[in-house]
């Protein structure tokens, strides 16, 4: 599914471009994933397990280019890509097709504002795209992205306890949260 290009303006001015990913923006979503998972442990991998190709990645915004339902928004500051966020149907049967999992990642130095446009935006598509529920999972300890979140809407509904076995042989447990989409 392709999105309405937008502009947003981050808290310190800047000027972010909201649009689908195009078969051209594979390589810089494969870099953009590797700098986002080793910035800090909130990603469910770690640089190294982004090995996707280009071909596959390629492949990967085709389908989504082409899905009635799925979709993804791409972040692109000063024409480089900083930030995604996608939401995905849970599955595809008929009992669980209106839930939608959303997952966001930005790069730090695009921090300020741009996680909320992003998902607000995401929101938006998601309901226009037949989805009634959206539902995401988050670091325990990831209280930034716990307060945006709830200032979304977003509902806390239970936790996976040892979700995530970081290198060091820690575990981070993992909070559900749902934003329900109907009046």
């Amino acid at each position: 599914m392709q999105i309405q290009p937008c502009t947003v303006r981050l808290k310190d001015g800047r000027e972010v471009l909201l649009r689908s990913p195009e078969a051209a923006d594979a390589q810089a979503l494969l870099d953009y994933m590797r700098v986002t998972s080793g910035e800090t442990h909130f990603m469910a991998r770690y640089p190294e397990e982004c090995q996707a190709t280009v071909e596959q990645e390629t492949g990967f915004i085709e389908a989504l280019t082409g899905h009635p339902q799925n979709f993804m928004i791409v972040a692109m500051l000063s024409g480089e890509l900083v930030g995604g966020c996608s939401v995905m149907a849970v599955s595809g049967h008929i009992k669980t097709r209106h839930r939608g999992s959303l997952g966001i990642s930005v790069e730090q130095k695009a921090w300020g504002g741009l996680g909320t446009a992003m998902i607000e935006a995401a929101l938006r598509q998601a309901k226009e795209n037949g989805f009634t529920q959206v539902e995401l999972g988050v670091f325990a300890d990831n209280d930034r992205a716990r307060y945006l979140y709830r200032k979304l809407g977003f509902t806390e509904m239970g936790c996976i306890p040892k979700a995530f076995c970081l290198k060091d042989g820690t575990y981070r447990d993992e909070v559900q949260m749902v934003k329900f989409l109907t009046d």
